[in-house]
């Protein structure tokens, strides 16, 4: 195994500090998403031994007699995929409690555990998660990311820089899976999406659920891509198939899990009573979803209310990846009211801190485009830090009361 990996990976240094003091830590996030690679890197250097329920022998004994898979363990071990042997959790549990040494184990998993049916214990008290996503655009540009602490704390300086143009639709098309990076850009890195989704789906989704047309699942996610950054409507998602409203929804459900869909609940404050409940439906990643759509930068770059939806997905995606890492708690909404008054994403600190988000594909901010955070800072008062409208243009500018345009690759330079 290589000693370096080709991108640093800035939870890393999250990792490090849950081996220190917790016995189970658990890296979950979609396959190929780099979580064997961080968990063999960080354990490499400490003596980790390596095991993955991908390999048949494997998951048949820890299947066959988990106690005794567990109790044959070396000292350190790293379990890779272990959402594929969910009778292991309890094992793990009696082997924790009965000797508690922090650092014992590393978990990968390529879908959320916790939700994974017939769960037997979800190790709480014992085990610290991680999150880890899709490269975000930080990590490729091996810069040290600001945004979020600007948005809370230091706020944004008037400055100016270049403008991303057609670098940005190719950004956002080519998305954050290392193996598609490093692959060429174009037909060659959508064909890896496509075969992603199809080993996905045979895979671990046949493990989670027993799904009888496991074909209608490729199709549901192209029609979710087309939908990304806009309110989920199941309606629609159901219409080209013949099951009910409530079997699409649990399919939405399942794709969550292995971290494909992401839904973005509605953000209200106590004074507000005309809020629109429904959540903001987002593809996992923006590279993900073009090749569903089968566009590339050359047809993205032409379809601008497209390229406006995967650009609000492609910024909540970034955000969503610094937040991971970051020290302090971050938790995202979207904000929508009956008048039809929105902020694409709002991003909580905690309990005492507020920001908003939007996200414009032009090169150009008017008054106008601060009306929904304008609203939304009427309604959150004290709490409301900042907000940004992010473009595509050169200057950081200042609209008053706390509100800034701000160019979007400051999101990660």
């Amino acid at each position: 195994m290589a000693k370096t990996s080709l991108y640093p990976r800035r939870v890393e240094s999250r990792l490090i500090e849950a081996l220190a003091d917790s016995p189970v830590t658990l890296i979950h996030g979609p396959r190929q998403c780099g979580k064997t690679t961080l968990a063999r890197l960080a354990g490499e250097s400490r003596g980790y031994t390596y095991f993955t329920f991908d390999e048949d022998v494997a998951r048949s004994a820890a299947e066959a007699d988990p106690a005794g898979f567990v109790d044959d363990l070396p000292a350190c071990a790293i379990l890779d995929e272990v959402q594929r042997v969910p009778a292991l959790f309890n094992a793990l549990k009696v082997a924790v409690d009965r000797e508690r040494m922090a650092g014992r184990f590393i978990l990968t998993g390529s879908a959320n555990v916790l939700l994974v049916p017939k769960l037997a214990d979800s190790l709480a008290g014992r085990m610290e998660i991680l999150r880890l996503h899709p490269l975000a655009q930080c990590e490729l540009e091996r810069r040290p990311p600001g945004f979020l602490d600007n948005l809370f704390r230091d706020g944004f300086e008037t400055r100016r820089t270049e403008r991303l143009g057609y670098r940005l639709v190719g950004r956002v098309v080519a998305g954050g899976y290392p193996a598609a990076l490093a692959r060429t850009a174009g037909r060659r890195r959508a064909a890896w999406y496509r075969d992603y989704i199809d080993t996905l789906v045979q895979r671990d989704v046949r493990d989670l659920s027993h799904i009888r047309s496991l074909d209608a699942l490729p199709r549901l996610l192209a029609l979710a891509a087309a939908q990304t950054a806009r309110l989920l409507n199941v309606s629609d998602l159901a219409s080209p198939f013949q099951v009910s409203r409530v079997t699409i929804r649990d399919y939405v459900t399942l794709l969550e899990r292995v971290f494909l869909l992401e839904t973005l609940a509605p953000w209200h404050g106590n004074r507000l009573s005309r809020l629109v409940k429904t959540p903001k439906l987002h593809l996992g990643d923006t590279g993900l979803a073009c090749a569903l759509l089968g566009v590339d930068a050359g047809a993205l770059a032409q379809n601008r209310p497209l390229l406006g939806q995967l650009l609000e997905t492609f910024v909540f995606q970034e955000l969503r990846r610094q937040a991971s890492w970051h020290d302090e708690p971050f938790t995202f909404f979207h904000y929508r009211d009956k008048d039809r008054v929105e902020v694409d994403i709002v991003i909580e600190q905690g309990a005492r801190s507020l920001a908003g988000v939007e996200v414009k594909a032009g090169a150009t901010v008017a008054a106008a485009d601060f009306r929904g955070l304008r609203k939304l800072k009427s309604v959150a008062g004290k709490r409301f830090t900042c907000g940004v409208v992010l473009y595509d243009g050169e200057t950081v500018a200042s609209f008053g009361d706390g509100l800034h345009a701000v160019p979007l690759r400051l999101l990660w330079e």
